[in-house]
């Protein structure tokens, strides 16, 4: 047995930090059923690996580390095969949403979103509405919008997990950003 053992509690972890590792992972994952199968894919992971343990972290953070790379698993399933088919965006140029001094043209500048007071319910809107926007994104685009700026990875980082190129990553990152605030204008304002 290792050593270490004593600070792991396997028979806790449903109760203790379930509904906690499913809330992270449905904030990163589109999908209900597959949140709830990664956070038990985690916790069988985390019965096998109770050797690997160290005790250098929490078992909350070493437990929310394993559905991590679980996650990045699925953003790298999601991304492959996905660089050699065409994006399916809208043909409107970049161009048309700024000037020649790169400000944005008035048509098309952002909205106000009306978030500034701290209401809950108000908030708890706007996510439903951002889950919704983030689904109708293709699922490249999602994983880097996600891992940027839900996991605030580097940008080298994600290039090297799905295997994208830093220009590639520069045009998702943009086309995402410009997807999701149509939608958001759209759906929310």
């Amino acid at each position: 047995m290792p050593p270490n053992d004593h600070q792991l509690e396997p028979r806790n972890w449903v109760k203790t930090y379930a509904d906690y590792l499913y809330a992270y992972a449905i904030t990163r994952i589109r999908d209900e059923e597959q949140a709830r199968d990664l956070v038990q894919e985690t916790f069988l992971a985390g019965l096998q690996g109770l050797d690997r343990f160290v005790g250098k972290s929490s078992e909350r953070t070493w437990l929310t580390a394993i559905l991590k790379n679980k996650i990045m698993d699925v953003y790298r399933k999601n991304s492959s095969g996905l660089k050699t088919t065409p994006l399916n965006v809208d043909t409107t140029s970049d161009k048309n949403f700024f000037g020649d001094d790169g400000h944005w043209m008035p048509e098309h500048a952002p909205q106000h979103f009306g978030l500034d007071q701290q209401d809950a319910l108000n908030t708890k809107e706007f996510d439903f509405v951002l889950k919704k926007c983030m689904q109708k994104l293709p699922g490249l685009w999602a994983s880097v919008f996600t891992m940027k700026h839900l996991d605030d990875e580097e940008t080298e980082t994600i290039c090297t997990e799905l295997k994208i190129s830093p220009s590639n990553y520069w045009v998702i990152i943009h086309r995402a950003k410009l997807n999701l605030r149509a939608c958001l204008q759209k759906n929310w304002v």
